[in-house]
């Protein structure tokens, strides 16, 4: 028996699209989380260096005057 109508090889135009824009989608959301990760870590990593640099004048000052 014959079938009738086409037989359906692969992904329609639409199909391939729809894909393709979830996919942009989700890299955005990533995007956007990983620059907000970043951020705070730039920020830790420079209150750190504030901190450590305070400690360092502090030891400094109290070397100074005991000597």
């Amino acid at each position: 028996m014959k079938r009738i109508g086409k037989t359906r090889k692969g992904f329609t135009l639409v199909e391939m699209v729809l894909v393709i824009a979830i996919i942009v989608i989700l890299a955005g959301v990533l995007i956007v989380g990983i620059g907000t990760y970043l951020n705070k870590a730039k920020v830790a990593s420079l209150s750190v260096t504030a901190h450590n640099s305070s400690v360092e004048y502090v030891n400094a000052e109290v070397d100074r005057q005991l000597t």
